[in-house]
């Protein structure tokens, strides 16, 4: 008896084309991945970070109208903000998370030895992209020489700020007074504005700023300068300025420099730069301007690594 077995055609074609008979199927494509937005668009929008190295209202006021100005002149999409830290704004720029900032001068040396962030343009103030620091006592602290500093309470802006922290204490080094051991108490005030007043109001009998920081303050502090005294000055120093991160592409760097120098050079644009850090105007830079302040660093042994806690 012969048992008949009947598959049911679907079933067969199953079959068949699982053997190898019959025409292969063709398999579907992967889709194609999706292209990220490009930087400065409204997906992606550039952010511009700065350093909180004045008054903090004033930054962020100043701040939003170069940004408002900037997404005019580009048609780019951008976000300002002002940074908890000097160090913050190395750290953001390193990690992505800003891609132009507006930093201070050992920040810079910082961030581009930790990630390549390349400076585009350097501030001008008093006519030149150089500045000095300064060394300022109370008036009736009895501070007429750097030995008298010694057991006093010192401010200090910032382990990062260059005119607040690290050319004074090279300078006072060289004086004959330890920073880190002959104070009787060290403070760090947060910003030059910050150092100013506290001497001002006797709660540091000394402290380090950029010269002159108490013009910042004269309208609130009328008598500041018969109050807060400069004891010395230290050697040029290369301006702040603005980078911009090692990834950023070429054209959209010289988009922002070009944008930034037709800033500079309106009416609006000047108020809002002296709103901001008291900028009188921008200057075109590379990595080379820093050459010469990078050889007194090392000079003076000062490694900029071990400064920025690497």
């Amino acid at each position: 008896m012969r048992i008949r077995v009947f598959i049911p055609l679907a079933v067969l074609t199953v079959l068949i084309v699982a053997c190898g008979g019959g025409a292969q199927a063709t398999p579907t494509p992967p889709p194609s991945p999706t292209p990220p937005p490009s930087l400065g668009s409204a997906e992606n929008p550039l952010v511009m970070s700065f350093v909180p190295s004045g008054d903090t209202q004033e930054i962020i006021a100043g701040g939003e109208a170069i940004e408002k100005m900037l997404e005019e002149k580009t048609g780019l999409q951008i976000e300002s903000n002002v940074a908890t830290s000097y160090a913050a704004v190395v750290e953001a720029m390193c990690a992505g998370n800003a891609h132009i900032g507006w930093l201070n001068t050992f920040g810079y040396l910082l961030a581009n030895e930790k990630c390549d962030v390349e400076p585009i343009l350097a501030t001008v103030r008093f006519g030149r992209p150089f500045y000095t620091g300064q060394i300022v006592v109370r008036a009736d602290a009895g501070i007429e020489s750097f030995e008298d500093l010694k057991g006093k309470v010192m401010c200090w802006v910032d382990p990062l700020s260059t005119s607040g922290y690290i050319i004074p204490r090279v300078v006072m080094q060289a004086n004959g007074v330890d920073p880190d051991a002959d104070f009787a108490k060290t403070v760090e005030a947060g910003s030059h504005n910050n150092v100013i007043i506290a001497v001002y109001n006797g709660e540091c009998d000394a402290g380090a700023t950029y010269v002159d920081a108490r013009n910042a303050v004269e309208d609130e502090y009328p008598d500041v300068k018969e109050k807060v005294h400069v004891l010395a000055e230290s050697p040029p120093i290369p301006n702040d300025n603005v980078s911009v991160s090692p990834d950023m592409p070429a054209d959209l760097r010289e988009q922002l420099q070009q944008a930034l120098l037709e800033i500079a050079s309106t009416d609006e644009g000047q108020e809002a730069l002296q709103t901001v850090y008291s900028i009188e105007g921008l200057e075109p830079i590379d990595d080379s301007f820093y050459d010469a302040f990078r050889a007194q660093l090392d000079a003076a042994g000062i490694s900029v690594e071990e400064l920025g806690g690497e």
